[in-house]
């Protein structure tokens, strides 16, 4: 399936049907297995990317870096995948194009782009700040003629700012404003309690994306209140790393191995995995 044909199915997955579970890799091989439990498309974090290849999270990594983890990503999997490029990788619109410009040609199929700042006094963009970065995400993928998922993701809850009371208005403003910018979808992470999931999915005139995270409802809940997407963040990555610092402790205190072989896909299998 060529990338035209992948970005148009994986907006027909937003249709609100069914909710889309997207899980997030950071490289290759767990792309490999999220295909291969039969998920329909994938989403790439940038955090356990970044993490995987020796950085912090937040824009450490450069863009060209991030792009090539996008491209060997793509190159791995038959189903879609859409990009996480964190805020766009540059203070101005212009480089917010280069940025998907980049997420395209590494054959991405949508992209996530967020109004963090990365700055403590104002950790968001100012709304039209953002608007015009949208603008230019937009405009980069009309020009590529892919029809290309733009999800803008929007941390008022997950970065606490602002009085508590005054963050889902906060929230549904800016998601208004970043769809008529040029956005398809809001990812609202950092919300847990179903009540306010289904206000802000009843409020938001587009597919809501929200975070897997402990307290959160289940998938058949999540569907029932009227999200559209959910994503698992670095997540799985971060569990991946918890395992093997369970296998380390092992080692070093008891030296047996029952960590090391437990649910290990087994070497023969895991080459199989990647022998396109």
């Amino acid at each position: 399936m060529d990338q035209k044909r992948r970005a148009q199915a994986f907006r027909k997955l937003h249709d609100r049907t069914r909710l889309l579970v997207l899980p997030n890799a950071w490289d290759a091989a767990s792309a490999r297995v999220f295909e291969e439990a039969g998920f329909p498309a994938l989403a790439t974090t940038s955090a356990g990317i970044a993490a995987s290849l020796g950085y912090p999270d937040g824009e450490r990594i450069s863009r060209g870096e991030m792009a090539k983890a996008v491209a060997r990503i793509v190159r791995a999997v038959r189903v879609p995948v859409s990009a996480d490029m964190e805020r766009g990788y540059g203070p101005i619109p212009k480089a917010v194009r280069q940025t998907v410009e980049a997420a395209i040609e590494a054959g991405a199929v949508g992209v996530n782009l967020e109004d963090a700042s990365g700055d403590r006094v104002r950790p968001l963009r100012d709304p039209e700040d953002m608007a015009e970065r949208l603008r230019a995400a937009r405009e980069a993928a009309r020009r590529s003629g892919v029809d290309f998922f733009i999800n803008a993701r929007t941390d008022v809850f997950l970065l606490e700012v602002g009085a508590e009371r005054a963050r889902f208005d906060r929230t549904v403003a800016r998601a208004r404003a970043y769809l008529e910018a040029g956005a398809d979808g809001v990812f609202v992470p950092g919300v847990a309690d179903g009540e306010l999931i289904g206000r802000l999915a009843r409020a938001i005139e587009a597919p809501l994306n929200v975070l897997a995270a402990a307290g959160a409802p289940p998938v058949a809940e999540l569907e029932r209140l009227g999200v559209a997407r959910l994503s698992v963040g670095s997540g799985a990555m971060r569990s991946a790393l918890g395992h093997a610092r369970r296998i380390a402790r092992e080692l070093r205190e008891s030296g047996t191995y029952g960590s090391l072989t437990e649910g290990a896909v087994p070497y023969r299998e895991l080459n199989q995995l990647l022998d396109r």
